[in-house]
This record gives C-alpha cells, structure tokens and sequence, in this order.
C-alpha cells in the first residue's frame, strides 16, 4: 500500500513538472528488475499518458520555426494529438500534395526548462544520498544531462532514422517513416503518417491476423541485428515508439520503428564483448560469463550483473538461459532478491560503463514486451542472437586475419556454426509441430510394443 501510494505521487511530480521529469519517470518504469511492481507499473502509464500543449503552443512553435502558418503549410491539421510524450506530441496533418503526415513538435518550454530541471533533480538526488546512503541513483541524471541535448535535437533524431533505414534495409518487414525534411528543424519534425496497434496489443494482433510470435521473433531480429552485428541501438522501444500493422500491398504483419532520438552508439572492444557474453549466457559457460562481465566493468559483482542482465536467477544462468524456461516464481525471487540486493545493484550501475546503461534499459522494454506478448525467453529469441553474435565475431575476426588460408577458416567455421543453429531451430520446429506430435507418438509405441 505505502509501495503504491508513493509511486503516485512520484507520477503525480513527474505530471505536474512535465518534460525532463517524466523523461526520468519513464525511465524508472522500465526498471522491472530494480523496482517494487508498484512503482514499474504506476510510473509505466507515463509512455502513453504525458500533459500535452496547447493548439496555440503549437501553433506558435510552427510559427516561429517554419515562419508560416499552420493553413499556409498544411491543407489539414489535426488538434488532438496523436500521442503526447515527454519532449513532444504527435499531430496527424495533409500536405498540399495529399499525403498524410505525422508532425511531431517539441513542447515549447522544454528546451529552456530541461537544464534547470536537471539541476534540481541532481540537487534532491545529492540530498536523498546524503540522508540515506544506499540511495544511489545519480546515473540516472548524468545520462539524463548526456542524452537530452540529443534528443532535443528532433534533425538528429531525422539523422538516425534514416541511418537506420538504411542498415536494416534488408528486413522486409521493418518500416521507418520517410522524413520531409523541407518541413522539420530542431523543433519539428515531419515524417510519413503509419497507422497501426502498438506492440503490446494482443487484441489488436488477433483482430487483423497478426502471428504474435511472428512478430516477437522479427522484433528480436531486428534488436540483435542493432546490438551484436551494427552497434548502433534505438534505445526507447517503449510499445508507443513499435507498431505493428498488415502491409495493404503485400499482407503481410511489418514493424513499425518510430522516435529515433536516442541511440547508443557502441565502441568495437564493448560490443564484441558483449557478444562474447551473451554467448557464454546462453551456453551457461560460467568462466566467460565472469571473464567478460569482469572486462564489461562489473568486477566482483559479476554474478549480480548477469543476472541484472538478462532478469534471471543465477540458478538459471548456471544451468543456461536458453535452457532453462522463466517461470512465475522465478520471476518473483527476481523481485525479492532486487528489493534485497538494492545497495549493490546501485553500486553496479554506478561502476559498469556508461553505455551499458541505455542497453539496460532496452533489455527492460523488449522484455515488457515479450512478457505482455507471452513469448518470454522463447528459444527462437536466443536463436536470432545467437546467429547475430556469431556473425559478429565473425567478421571482427575477419578483419584482423593476417592471411586468406585464416579468412576461409573463419568464414568455414562461421558457416558450420550457422548451421548448426539452424538444424536446432528446425528441430525445435519439427518437436513443436504435429509431425513432431506424430514422430514421438510412434517411438513410444515401438519402445512400448518391443
């Protein structure tokens, strides 16, 4: 009771001094594995449900940057939002030509208040830490002072969506709306309006005959292909920032990525780390698992930092993750060891590396999302992983090979071990089917019948 009664009040602050307030509130909603259920679920809300402007802000904000009117730019404009967020709000407009636009414009005091919101936030957090020294959270606003400047930045957020466009070109199933750059500035930012159900929307899926699975698997595709193989990782895929929808030309279920504000941009020696153990997660190798943990920044703690990393117990990282299925009272020893181990997990987000921070926090929202999506922790997640993590190493390896001899080693090795995923991915395919059902059956009965 007092768990929620104070997590309302947290939002009902986070509401009422908008902007870098609820940017920070989001983020502690995202903390599943850090915070009492009460407060992750209660502070969640501030996604999809932050104040919006006025029409007249916006207006006046379309105003000064494009140095037009709404009726001179638009032949429809429409007043209510289509989402409200922490920086910005969503309106759905038609240009001159027809086409249908999303013009996101930033809140117009945002910018000037952010800076003096951060010095106050770091003030109450100093002063928290003072009175109680177990309370250490002021990572949270040095990323805050790191991250916002950028996201602020709505020509750097129109930078990286075509960036990312275009190194994920090659998933059919991924859309990132076009930019129209002659209508965006720093301020605003107009791109091609997608309709769609937000990720988390089951009822949604099954209405329009969207796979559920299909869609948490091509979602973890398209995270593995950011993380292990690029290194360059969206980092809100809060269920407002996917959507997903039946293509009208070709049928079939797209993603779609939207707010590409903040991204991480991970160093070579950090990512192919993390790779490395990743792999040793999933193979429940415990010696790579501290090795590279230890080379990750976690030291000592190294078995608290698996388990942070992947919201398991260490009795299922020594068994391995992708061995072993989640279960509801795993999940709950989770919660409990959390509330326990408090001090040391903020000890440890203190000491790792600063972009180990946002790939938390994006392991916290897909994972909100499986979990909704009630495809948590299934193999073909690890799968697309795994083949992304080999991939990877790969061609590092590649790159440093001194001779072709060792290059056609490396690609044969490479080949044999993709193979290798996908024969298991087949018979993890052939067990989960009927033909599997029917295989089985017969084998019981020719034991039973000799």
């Amino acid at each position: 009771m007092v768990h929620r009664r104070s997590a309302e009040r947290l939002r009902d602050l986070c509401c009422a001094n908008r902007g870098t307030f609820i940017k920070v509130g989001q983020h502690l909603g995202a903390l599943d594995y850090l915070l009492p259920e009460e407060y992750t679920s209660t502070l969640k809300v501030l996604h999809s449900r932050a104040p919006q402007s006025t029409m007249e802000e916006i207006q006046q904000v379309i105003r000064e940057d494009l140095g037009k009117e709404i009726e001179q730019l638009f032949v429809s404009f429409e007043d209510r939002p289509q989402g409200a967020a922490s920086l910005a709000q969503v309106h759905k407009a038609v240009l001159k030509d027809g086409r249908t636009v999303a013009v996101k414009v930033q809140h117009p005091k945002v910018r000037t208040q952010s800076s003096k919101d951060i010095l106050v936030m770091e003030f109450l957090l100093k002063g928290v830490h003072w009175l109680f020294p177990d309370f250490a959270f002021m990572w949270l606003v040095e990323e805050a002072k790191r991250n916002l400047p950028l996201e602020l930045d709505f020509l750097n957020e129109g930078r990286n969506a075509e960036k990312v466009a275009e190194m994920l070109k090659h998933f059919e199933f991924l859309k990132v709306p076009k930019i129209h750059w002659d209508l965006s500035t720093k301020r605003i930012l107009t791109m091609d309006f997608e309709e769609g159900g937000q990720v988390n929307d089951r009822e949604y899926m099954k209405k329009h005959g969207i796979d559920v699975n299909e869609i948490s698997r091509n979602l973890g595709k398209i995270y593995s292909e950011m993380i292990f193989v690029n290194g360059f990782v969206h980092c809100d895929p809060h269920p407002g920032n996917v959507l997903v929808k039946k293509c009208p030309k070709s049928n079939k279920a797209q993603i779609v990525l939207l707010d590409h504000g903040l991204y991480q941009a991970l160093n070579e020696d950090f990512r192919l780390d993390y790779c490395r153990l990743w792999q040793a997660l999933m193979k429940a190798d415990l010696k790579n698992i501290e090795r590279y943990s230890r080379r990750l920044g976690a030291g000592d703690m190294y078995p608290l930092f698996a388990c942070v990393l992947t919201a398991r117990s260490w009795t299922s990282v020594n068994a391995g993750i992708s061995q072993t299925p989640v279960t509801n009272s795993e999940d709950t020893e989770i919660r409990t060891n959390a509330a326990r181990y408090l001090p040391q997990i903020s000890d440890l987000l203190n000491k790792i590396p600063r972009q180990m921070l946002l790939l938390l926090k994006t392991n916290d929202l897909l994972r909100g999302i499986e979990t909704t999506l009630q495809t948590r922790a299934s193999a073909s997640s690890f799968i697309n992983m795994s083949r992304c993590c080999v991939r990877a190493v790969a061609t590092y390896k590649r790159t440093k090979a001194q001779s072709r001899s060792q290059r056609m080693r490396i690609g044969l090795s490479e080949a044999i071990t993709l193979w290798q995923i996908n024969m298991y991915e087949l018979f993890l395919w052939i067990k989960g089917s009927m033909l599997g059902g029917w295989i089985i059956s017969l084998l019981r009965f020719i034991q039973y019948t000799h």
